[in-house]
Formats: structure tokens, C-alpha cells, sequence
């Protein structure tokens, strides 16, 4: 059943906006940049003026082209742009980026020589196709490691390097021989290679060959400038520099692109964003028109106070002021603790209080933390009270290995190319096709050049007996599900695959727990495909849609947010989330701000951001909790308070009270006394006395470090430098260490501290 939305009047869209809202919904016209503060109703306006680019009949749904980071997000903007203009929002092109441009791909993907049904590796696929890679040169997986190997090919990648030329480049060349990886490059022409050749992209092809496609064929290029009359992309301060320029040439015949971030909320450089992307977006459109949305529609004023206060350390920003008309709403909260096993118990017990004296729902809690390894004792705590709970970043359920095992067949029916796929089902249920036979089947492809499931087509030419039947088998089952492409939905196909092949029998046999569970999941599975199926929105039942639909999903994608528990998760995870209570943890020094991010301005400026993203979370009610002591690395040591409370103003605003002796507040809503009990008017109040931040271990400047130097680092402890390798770009160091014998490391990246020279290295 389809349901329909009843359109707003334009009135009623326009009149819930403020004034600066207003202002950037309206001006749809040439480049603008909306500068959006936290809970300032960003996907409001962003929603708001692609509704009203329809209702004024500026453009068609598929003139718009709205880029998203998350499929949630891109899910809230379609849902709220229909409750505006009513049902005609699917022509859209509204999206996260893999997914937008994976639909462009589809339709294009001839003229990069990949065919239109394209497989999509995800993160195991590449390093199953890495680890293939290094048998097949002979090369020591123990230095070669994979997941280093991938990390690496995805930053050349994000940096518009092609294999070729990053083998040409020198630079590269020495330093991954220095890294004892000199054939690194061969690594890299292999796996770009082989990916064309099984038909497959990676998540960062999706990017890449889309700026190919725009860049090196100016008639598409031209096509999608023309079709494009209006570019939006939500969370602009998150885009790398392959997004960035994407965005622009698509951006170069109408000039209507409006970009709307938060260069506050920047945090996610680890993975390539660019924050100079939001900071110089002023120069790379002159006449742009920068619209700045100030309003906090979220917190509480104290929480948005704290929040301007920690942002103000930053010299890196756009300049604004964040205000709210909120009540002023409870004191913000540091509770101190002397281990770190007693900050989980005393913050179970305190969500226990809160939740019975304010009617609250487990849901309206969240637990946020630096790092995922601090979630064990939060567990632990939370299990012994019986308090629900859910870790938000766990293993997704289209990560599992039977729904993996039974989507590689699907993925084989619909791309026969598909090497990963062929790999990991072509002898599971096993069907006497051992690594041998396969190994054979790949060289074979790989020595007369033609696609491995040509050579399957003909295996009487090379096998025999009982081997060459099991593969004859195999390929008979794949072609009859093929068969039923053009005929079948995607269910049916699912289900035939899932009975035919064995997969569905060989669980239902396994009668351990562990086995029935698995068995479910393959229900799981069937049982949404089917529901894909029979949604009203999905127009193209079939089963290369529906894989391209899961192709992208995140565990987060799929999180159930009515579940009535508290969320555990690290503080990148719960961008763009909000609840009543937030609970933000270890507020240590090398742990918040991370150890790791303490050698630079830069570095620092991003955690401070990412502090930011973490109070901002909070509606109603902020606690930050430190201990006095912490087991890291297997043993117990002291800590020091976080530098970011004190930025925050608790050393102008505590008030010291014995833990006995606590000041018991309202802690939602109006923040006024409890009855017969006093309240501090500060925004911020301890438990317990606060101890001010000692003197932090300041790394050296690297171009100090010599041979000879006995020299500490964070994680290996003390060591002597042996050996010094300098470049044009870099500077190296060879370091024996006590406990962890000789390490080599980069020295703008060590952040290591020189010792006095009585101090022994060994």
C-alpha cells in the first residue's frame, strides 16, 4: 500500500523557519555556504530548500543532486522533503556518496571497461584479494600485512594517485623500502588489475573511477553538468579532496551548489576529510553567499555555553556564536573517581538515579567514550544492575559469515567474474573442490588472460573425475539461478540459492547454539530480502538492486533506535545522534584528549573538535567522569585530569563537595533546586575535590632527535636511536627499545620525548 503525505502550505514550511533559516532556504540561487552550529536545524533547512525548489518549480526531482555520510540521514531528508511536496521525491538523486555514485556508475560503467553490474568489495573481499596477491609473488604476509597494504592503496587512492604513478615517483619508492616493503607498488598494479578483471569495485573505486568519469570524458562530464541544476552536500566539513572535486566539476555549468557543515564538527581526519575543504570554500567561489545558522534548537544554555568555550581554544574556525533560548537547564556535571572500575559503578548507579526520579527511558541515555576498549568495564557495570544496554560500531549483520557466504553466491549469479565471491563459496558446503583445484582454476585465467569463469566453462580441458564433476555441478547451479534473472525476483532467486547449494541444509544440520543462531541469520537474511521485495518503494524487485541496496549498509544504518536500552559508543559514532542524558567518559589526559594526537596544533585542534561534537550531543543533562587511575597496557596506572576541563571554565565554576556531602539537583528540564535543597548557580559542579592537570610530557622537536639520543616513546616505552634516514619529505628513525626490541618510526609522527642521557636506554 502506498501512503500518501498531504503537502504543506508554503506558509507553513517557511513560518516554522527563524530568520537566517528563512534566508537559506530562500536563496537558492549561485554558490552558498550555510555554516551550521550544533543543533542549529541544519537538515530542517537542507530539506527545506530542495522543497522548495520544487514547489517554486525551479527544478525536477532529477535536476537535484543532495550527497549525505550516512543512509540514515540521506533516509530523514527524502521523509521530511515528502511531508513537504507530497510523494514526488523519488527521482531525487539524494544519497550518501558511494550510493549516489555507484547509481551513476552502474549507468556508465562501460566506459571505464567494468561492466554495468559491477561487484563491490567490501573491506574483507580486498584483503582475501591482498593475501591471494602476496602468495602469488611470494611474498612474507608478516611484513606485507594486509590490512596495512589495503590502508595504504585506499590512501593513494583518496590522493588521485594510480598505481603507475605511484610507482614512478621516488619519493614512495624509498620510503616503502625503508618500511622493508619495496614491492608494495607491484602489490598495488596487481590488485587495481584484478579488480577490473573480476568485474568489482572497492568503496573507494566508487569515488575514483566516478572523478575518472567526469575528469577524462568531458562528454559525460558535460552530460551530468547539464542534468544537475542544483548540488547540495550536507556535513561539508567531512569531504576528502576526491569528494571535494566531484563536487565542483559536477558544480561547474549551474553553479548552484550549496554546501552546509560545521568546520566545528570536523573530526573525521583520520579517514581523508579535509577540513580546508569548509575554511576555503570562500575563495574557491568568490561570490558565494555565506549564511550562518547560530540558533542551538538541542541543549540546554549551560551545555551550549561549555560548548562555545571549548571551541574558542581553536584559531582554526569560522568564527560564530552559538546561542540558544532554552532554559538555562541543569549544572554540568564532573564526577571524579579513584580507578577506573569505579567510574563505570558509580555511573551505573547514577543512570539508575536519574532514570527512577525523572521518569526517564533507558534510551534517553548514552554512554561516550574515546576509544572502543573502555566499553568492558561500562558492560560489566551495566550487566550487574541489570541495566539494558547496546554497542553502537559492533559487527554488522551483513558482516556475519553465513549471510556473507550466502550473498557470494547471489554476488556469483549476478557478476560470474566475481573472484572473492567464487573463492569463498566455490567448496562451502564442501563439495571435494580443494585449494589446489581452485589455485588452478585462478592461473589458468590469469595465464591465457581470459575471465576465470570462462575457464570453469571448460573444465573437462584440465580436470577429471570426480573434481571436474563437482566443479561441472557448481557451474550448472550458478547458470540455473542466472537463468532466473529476467524472470524472478530477488527473493525466489535467494531462496532457490540458499536450498540449492546446500548452505540452508548444512546449518540446519549444525545443532549446537552457535549453529541454530547462524541458521537464523540466513532467515534474517531471506526475511529481508523478501520484505525488499514486497516494500511499495522499490520499483526494481530484482536481485542486482537489492544487492546494490546492501551493497553500503553500516551497522549503524540498521541500529534499532526504539530499542528501550542504553547506547555505549565511541564519540566519532555519535556524530549527528542526540539524547537527554550523555554521559562522556574517561577525560584523562592520553586518553581524551588521545596521546596520539598531542604532537601537533592541528592534531590537538581535532580532538578539541571532537570534544565539542561529544557535549554537544546533550539535550538535557551532561556528566563527564575522569579516575584517578587506569589499567592501560596491562598495567595500573596514575592519570591526569583531561586540559579540556579545564577549558571548559570547571576552574572557575566548581564548587568542591564531598562525595558525602553531594548537592542533589533537578537535573532536566528547568534545572531548579529539588525540594529543601540548595543549587549551585555555576555551569559546572564536581563530585569530589578536583586536581589540577600536572605538567604534560611534551614531545621534542623531531629535527632535534640524533643518533645516539636515548629517546621515550608513549606506547614503546625507553629505547636508543640507532640509525637516522632522512628524505625530502620525511625523516626516519631506527630505535631499539627495551621491551619491544628495534622499531622504526616516523619522527613527525613518534612524538617521542629525549631523555637525559644518564637515563638507560636497555
Amino acid at each position: 500500500m502506498v501512503i500518501t503525505t498531504k503537502p504543506a502550505t508554503e506558509a507553513s514550511y517557511l513560518s516554522e523557519l527563524n530568520q537566517m533559516q528563512k534566508k537559506a532556504v530562500t536563496h537558492t540561487e549561485g554558490p552558498s555556504i550555510v555554516v551550521a552550529g550544533a543543533g542549529s536545524g541544519k537538515t530542517k533547512v537542507l530539506t527545506a530548500r530542495i522543497a522548495h525548489l520544487l514547489k517554486e518549480n525551479k527544478a525536477t526531482a532529477d535536476q537535484i543532486l543532495a550527497l549525505t555520510f550516512t543512509n540514515k540521514a540521506a533516509s530523514e531528508m527524502r521523509h521530511r522533503i515528502t511531508q513537504v511536496v507530497g510523494n514526488d521525491t523519488k527521482a531525487i538523486w539524494l544519497g550518501t556518496f558511494h550510493s549516489v555514485f555507484m547509481k551513476l556508475l552502474r549507468y556508465e560503467a562501460n566506459s571505464l571497461g567494468y561492466p554495468s553490474n559491477f561487484s563491490i568489495y567490501d573491506t574483507d573481499d580486498s584483503k582475501s584479494l591482498i593475501k591471494q596477491i602476496i602468495k602469488e609473488i611470494d611474498l612474507d604476509e608478516k611484513v606485507y600485512k594486509p590490512s596495512i597494504i589495503l590502508g595504504r592503496i585506499s590512501h593513494a587512492k583518496n590522493k588521485l594517485i594510480t598505481p603507475k604513478g605511484y610507482a614512478a615517483d621516488p619519493t614512495y619508492q624509498k620510503e616503502d623500502a625503508y618500511m622493508r616493503m619495496p614491492r608494495f607498488s607491484e602489490i598495488f598494479i596487481k590488485y587495481t588489475h584484478y579488480c577490473l578483471q573480476a568485474g568489482a569495485m572497492d568503496f573507494d573505486d566508487l569515488l575514483v573511477q566516478t572523478h575518472k568519469l567526469l575528469y577524462d570524458h568531458p562528454a559525460l562530464s558535460e552530460k551530468y553538468q547539464q542534468q544537475f541544476r542544483y548540488i547540495f552536500i550536507d556535513e561539508f566539513q567531512d569531504t576528502n579532496l576526491v569528494q571535494y572535486r566531484i563536487a565542483k566539476k559536477l558544480a561547474a555549468y549551474h553553479q548552484n551548489i550549496c554546501v552546509v557543515g560545521d568546520d566545528a564538527q570536523s573530526i573525521y581526519a583520520f579517514r581523508g576529510a579535509d577540513i580546508q575543504n569548509i575554511l576555503h570554500f570562500v575563495h574557491d567561489y568568490p561570490d558565494h553567499q555565506m549564511i550562518k545558522l547560530e540558533q542551538n534548537y538541542r541543549s540546554t544554555q549551560h551545555i551550549v555555553d561549555a560548548a562555545n568555550c571549548i571551541i574558542s581554544y581553536n584559531e582554526t574556525q569560522l568564527k560564530k556564536k552559538v546561542w540558544t533560548a532554552n532554559p538555562m537547564g541543569a549544572p554540568i556535571e564532573v564526577l571524579k573517581t579513584m580507578s577506573d572500575m569505579e567510574e563505570s559503578r558509580l555511573i551505573a548507579d547514577n543512570i539508575l538515579a536519574e532514570k527512577l526520579n525523572h521518569q526517564l527511558l533507558y534510551r534517553d541515555f548514552a554512554i561516550l567514550y574515546r576509544t572502543n576498549n573502555q566499553s568492558r568495564n561500562f558492560e560489566e557495570a551495566l550487566r550487574k544492575k541489570n541495566i539494558p544496554y547496546r554497542i553502537i560500531g559492533g559487527l554488522s549483520f551483513y558482516q556475519r559469515k553465513e549471510v556473507k557466504d550466502l550473498l557470494a553466491y547471489l554476488r556469483l549469479v549476478v557478476n560470474h567474474n566475481d573472484t572473492e565471491a567464487f573463492r569463498r563459496i566455490i567448496n562451502f558446503p564442501r563439495r571435494g573442490i580443494g585449494p589446489t583445484t581452485i589455485n588452478k582454476i585462478i592461473s589458468i585465467s590469469a595465464e591465457k588472460m581470459v575471465p576465470f569463469w570462462t575457464v570453469l566453462g571448460n573444465v573437462n580441458d584440465f580436470l577429471s573425475g570426480a573434481t571436474a564433476a563437482a566443479v561441472a555441478r557448481f557451474v550448472t547451479l550458478i547458470h540455473t539461478a542466472t537463468l532466473k534473472l529476467e524472470k524472478e525476483n530477488a527473493y525466489a532467486i535467494a531462496d532457490y540459492m540458499a536450498k540449492a547449494s546446500g548452505l540452508l541444509k548444512e546449518l540446519h544440520e549444525d545443532k549446537t547454539v552457535e549453529g541454530l543462531t547462524r541458521y537464523e541469520h540466513i532467515q534474517e537474511l531471506l526475511n529481508s530480502i523478501k520484505q525488499f521485495v514486497d516494500h511499495p518503494d522499490h520499483h526494481d524487485p530484482t536481485l542486482g538492486s537489492f544487492l546494490q541496496e546492501i551493497a553500503l549498509i553500516t551497522s549503524a544504518d540498521k541500529e534499532n533506535s526504539n530499542e528501550d536500552s542504553i547506547t555505549l559508543m565511541t564519540i566519532h559514532a555519535a556524530k549527528g545522534l542526540e539524547f537527554k542524558c550523555v554521559y562522556l567518559v574517561g577525560m584523562e589526559e592520553e586518553l581524551f584528549p588521545s596521546a596520539m594526537m598531542l604532537g601537533s596544533k592541528a592534531d590537538l585542534e581535532e580532538e578539541r573538535r571532537l570534544f565539542y561534537v561529544a557535549v554537544t550531543r546533550a539535550q538535557l543533562k551532561l556528566t563527564l567522569s575522569y579516575a584517578l587511575s587506569r589499567y592501560r597496557f596491562g598495567k595500573l596506572g596514575n592519570v591526569q585530569p583531561s586540559r579540556f576541563l579545564k577549558e571548559m571554565g570547571w576552574m572557575d565554576h566548581m564548587a568542591t563537595k564531598a562525595m558525602a556531602k553531594r548537592v542533589a539537583t533537578d537535573p532536566l528540564h528547568t534545572g531548579k533546586p529539588m525540594a529543601t535543597q540548595k543549587q549551585s548557580n555555576k555551569p559546572i559542579r564536581t563530585i569530589g575535590p578536583m586536581v589540577a592537570p600536572a605538567r604534560l610530557r611534551i614531545p621534542t622537536d623531531p629535527t632535534a632527535i640524533q643518533i645516539g639520543h636515548t629517546v621515550q616513546h608513549l606506547h614503546f616505552g625507553v629505547g636508543k636511536v640507532l640509525q637516522l634516514v632522512e628524505s625530502s619529505t620525511m625523516r626516519k628513525a631506527v630505535i631499539l627499545f627495551h621491551k619491544f626490541g628495534e622499531k622504526t618510526l616516523l619522527l613527525n609522527y613518534a612524538k617521542l620525548e629525549i631523555l637525559p642521557s644518564k637515563q638507560k636506554a636497555y
